[in-house]
């Protein structure tokens, strides 16, 4: 662990309470609060994971996921919220070389928010690219300072082969530019991950330059690090971090409301003292210990990878993301195990076990820790490398 890393955990636990004491408020405002925002800009989680050339603490893989696995420990759309705003960095030296030093001109704390669902589309005009598209769950956008959204390439009104041809994606790129030049819209009415903000953002028949693109996946960055080799492999085990957080706060919330005394109705002793209560919590807290065991060996596997510069490879994604998907369900397991031994004071919303169940619930829906992708593995372990082949 640096020092940058030991202090911005040291901030964090600091501020902890106060966080925590404002979980409802999130909740009740759709976003985290621009105070609170600021707050984490100015003890550096936005710029964890800029780049050290423009001032950015450019953090380890497993410290900065270690920054993130705290916050949503404290609070769910808080992590979630850290995880977008911190986590979109490493798109950023994907994009051209003079775009990329536009968006860090005025320093290192830049809060990006992005859409990997490939809502829009671009069509090469004079100029640049004409884009038009509505993306959904751009968490964040409210006080983004960049928003990314992922684009289908067309011409004459049909999409444009991608490099797999005939059957394979289309060719996608990813438009960004400045927040105030997106629109968005208020539609982010949903069961968890309610402070985050994640409404839709729109560009209607807008002519954007070459230079606010980059081809995606396949871009090469325009910066040297680690950090920045491959987006794809990286967002899995970002949401993983998310996922540990979360459910560690789940045991926690629950094992303090066993030590306040409470007692369910017609129980004959209070949950402390019941021996059944006693073995469901070891339990939930195994499967949560097992979840971050597993995320902290995934992670570590990665990082050495990305310093020898071969994480790029299509096993290593598989890998990756089968572990996430395996945290994110057993870390949701965990959760709901703890909703239910509260009994019935976890259904009303003063409760923080709700929360963290909806939370959990909302975040695994998440194209990245869908459980389809077991497939990959199970045909990466058939020696295959598609459906059926």
């Amino acid at each position: 662990m640096t020092c940058a890393n030991a202090r911005l955990l040291a901030d964090i636990r600091q501020l902890a309470p106060q966080f925590s004491a404002r979980a409802a408020e999130f909740e009740a405002a759709r976003c985290i609060p621009r105070d609170v925002v600021e707050t984490l800009r100015s003890i550096g989680v936005f710029r964890m994971l800029a780049p050290r050339s423009h001032d950015g603490l450019e953090l380890e893989l497993p410290d900065a996921l270690e920054v993130l696995a705290t916050l949503s420990r404290i609070d769910g759309s808080l992590g979630w919220t850290a995880m977008i705003g911190s986590g979109t960095a490493i798109f950023v030296p994907l994009l051209p070389t003079a775009t990329y030093e536009q968006l860090y001109c005025r320093g290192p704390d830049v809060i990006c928010a992005a859409s990997a669902t490939p809502a829009g589309t671009a069509t090469r005009v004079p100029g640049g690219w004409r884009v038009t598209g509505r993306w959904p769950f751009a968490s964040g956008c409210e006080h983004a300072d960049w928003i990314f959204g992922v684009c289908v390439v067309t011409e004459d009104g049909k999409p444009v082969l991608g490099p797999a041809g005939e059957g394979g994606p289309p060719s996608m790129r990813v438009v960004a530019l400045p927040a105030q030049q997106w629109q968005i819209e208020d539609t982010w009415f949903a069961a968890g991950l309610k402070g985050t903000a994640s409404h839709h953002v729109a560009l209607r028949d807008v002519v954007v330059p070459e230079a606010n693109f980059f081809d995606f996946p396949d871009a090469r960055s325009c910066h040297p690090g680690p950090l920045y080799q491959s987006v794809l492999h990286m967002l899995p085990v970002m949401h993983a971090a998310f996922h540990v957080g979360v459910a560690e706060g789940a045991v926690d919330e629950l094992t303090m409301l066993a030590k306040s005394g409470r007692q369910q109705l017609r129980a004959t002793v209070p949950l402390r003292e019941s021996e059944i209560f006693q073995y469901e919590l070891g339990r939930a807290a195994a499967d949560v210990r097992a979840a971050r065991a597993a995320f902290e060996v995934q992670v570590a596997s990665h990082w050495r990878h990305a310093l020898a510069y071969t994480l790029k490879d299509e096993a290593l994604l598989i890998e990756g993301t089968q572990t996430a998907v395996w945290v994110a369900s057993t870390c949701d397991r965990a959760a709901h195990a703890c909703f239910a031994l509260a009994g019935g004071s976890a259904v009303y919303e003063s409760s923080p076990l709700q929360r963290r169940l909806r939370d959990l619930y909302v975040a695994s829906q998440h194209a990245a820790v869908q459980q389809r992708h077991y497939a990959d593995a199970g045909r990466l372990l058939l020696g295959k490398t598609a459906a059926g082949s």
